[in-house]
């Protein structure tokens, strides 16, 4: 006899022995209808609401609708092998998802499980999808910085850790390349970032997630992908599953960066699940909770006290509107929910004013207390000025010569506006955006062709290293532009102007 079968004979007597033995309780029901991602399950009368449920074929659900003699039950894989008639049992448990580090720097779907080819998640925590968002007593105040790199968002619209700030325009305008430039900008800051995608197609999916990976750090990033191809079930529960993951670092006491890519198509999901399950539909077609959905999960974002670890959970929701029209049933939803909104225009996108921002119906409601304090002093009456060309640009068109104070204004305002133009993915530094508004504001660009002004815009960031090499340090130490250093820097920035304008003038050879 092998030495090794006495052995294998005594671990099993003890497992027979430590089983259990007699009756065992167990939640069945049985499918009655199945189509389009939904089972309508009879016989689960002691289920609970979004309680997950395993089909006969080891798929699973989560219960989404409790009426008195059927349960809606929202798949979360394939339905292709689930029948009516098949059997359905009650688990006790709620849908959770892996939380941690083990999560960074992967690409997953919202149940945790890898989508990028780099072996199982070894996470040994998880937690639930749906959680309570932090009550008022454990919030903080909002005010400290979250700088995205935009020029146009830092100086005019500034965002705070803890912020909840819609993303908000028509088709095609640059709403994900606006909220990924904010994450490739947090490349070296202490901010953790989640991407979430939610009924995106997987071309918009992938150009996305390339960007991260080549410009931004993703090594700090999470990627929660549920395409459009997906179960309505996955496309549902990803921005929760997203928020969850982002929540464990905020209670940990770090900082953390949330984009959902985005609530219009996870509205319109709510909207087919609820057909399905034949709730009653209110306005275009929406149940009554579609508010509710949205409130709940965007109220989980928010700074916490220092009683909880000070950590912060910011959310940038990203929606998208039919013609402009921000008075659809979503995007003012969520514009009421939300603590201000950027909205992205289509006209100006196709004159080339990229990020196509539009500073009228653009707000923060937090306001300028989360700007960095030397932008805020730099930038000075930049929104007030810029607003005053915008209007006066209008009155030209009719014609008529202006005087020289207009002509002043209508000149200073359209460098404003070419300043503020920026190519994707190319974030700035704190300290470059405090130059450009230095540039700005003591009128070194007024006596620049607008032609060249794109070229002082790229050729800022390598000028300031090698000019004025101490000023990122001293404004990370700091936080202050003190005189001396900012006539250094004015000084290199007049020098760079007149260069370029030299070059721009100069006569070409033949």
């Amino acid at each position: 006899m092998p030495p090794d079968i006495p052995n294998w004979i005594s671990t099993t007597n003890k497992a027979l022995q430590s089983a259990a033995i007699g009756p065992r309780t167990e939640h069945r029901g049985r499918v009655e209808e199945i189509g389009d991602g939904v089972a309508m399950i009879s016989g689960l009368r002691n289920v609970r609401l979004d309680e997950v449920l395993r089909f006969e074929g080891g798929q699973v659900g989560f219960a989404r609708v409790l009426d008195a003699d059927l349960v809606g039950c929202v798949l979360l894989d394939a339905v292709t092998d689930v029948q009516s008639g098949d059997s359905v049992f009650g688990t006790g448990e709620i849908t959770r998802v892996p939380v941690g580090e083990a999560l960074l720097g992967r690409i997953v779907d919202p149940l945790g499980r890898p989508l990028d080819n780099k072996g199982p998640i070894d996470s040994d925590l998880f937690n639930p999808i749906e959680q309570p968002a932090p009550s008022i007593i454990e919030r903080d105040l909002v005010t400290e910085p979250v700088q995205t790199g935009v020029v146009v968002v830092d100086t005019l619209f500034a965002l705070g850790r803890g912020q909840r700030e819609l993303i908000v325009g028509d088709h095609s305008t640059g709403k994900t390349t606006l909220a990924i430039d904010a994450i490739i900008a947090q490349a070296h800051s202490d901010m953790i970032c989640v991407y979430v995608a939610v009924g995106q197609k997987t071309s918009s999916v992938r150009r996305a997630i390339d960007a991260l990976q080549a410009r931004g750090n993703f090594a700090r990033c999470i990627a929660v992908v549920a395409g459009s191809a997906e179960a309505p079930g996955l496309q549902w529960i990803a921005p929760y599953a997203g928020m969850t993951m982002a929540e464990h670092f905020r209670d940990k006491g770090q900082h953390a960066l949330i984009v959902i890519d985005d609530l219009s198509k996870h509205a319109a999901t709510h909207r087919e699940i609820a057909l399905l399950t034949r709730q009653s539909p209110g306005r275009e077609a929406y149940p009554g909770d579609v508010f509710y959905i949205h409130a709940r999960l965007l109220e989980r974002a928010a700074k916490l006290s220092k009683e909880r670890g000070g950590g912060s959970l910011t959310a940038l929701p990203i929606a998208e509107t039919d013609s402009g029209n921000l008075s659809a049933y979503i995007p003012t939803n969520l514009i009421s929910i939300t603590d201000g909104q950027i909205v992205l225009d289509s006209a100006l996108f196709h004159q080339g004013q990229k990020p196509a921002v539009d500073v009228g119906l653009s707000v923060s409601r937090v306001g300028g207390k989360t700007q960095a304090p030397v932008l805020r002093k730099a930038a000075g009456t930049l929104r007030l000025d810029y607003a005053q060309f915008l209007e006066l640009e209008v009155f030209t068109r009719f014609g008529g010569m202006p005087d020289g104070r207009v002509r002043a204004q209508l000149t200073r305002g359209a460098r404003i506006r070419e300043a503020l133009r920026q190519s994707q993915h190319t974030p700035y530094r704190l300290s470059d955006e405090v130059a450009l508004m230095v540039a700005v504001q003591s009128g070194v660009l007024d006596s620049v062709p607008l032609g060249v002004i794109p070229a002082f815009r790229a050729a800022l960031p390598l000028t300031l290293d090698k000019e004025v090499p101490e000023l990122e340090v001293a404004l990370d130490q700091t936080g202050q532009l003190e005189h001396e250093m900012r006539e250094k820097v004015l000084e290199a920035l007049k020098q760079l102007a007149t260069t370029l304008t030299g070059d721009a003038t100069a006569p070409q050879a033949p």
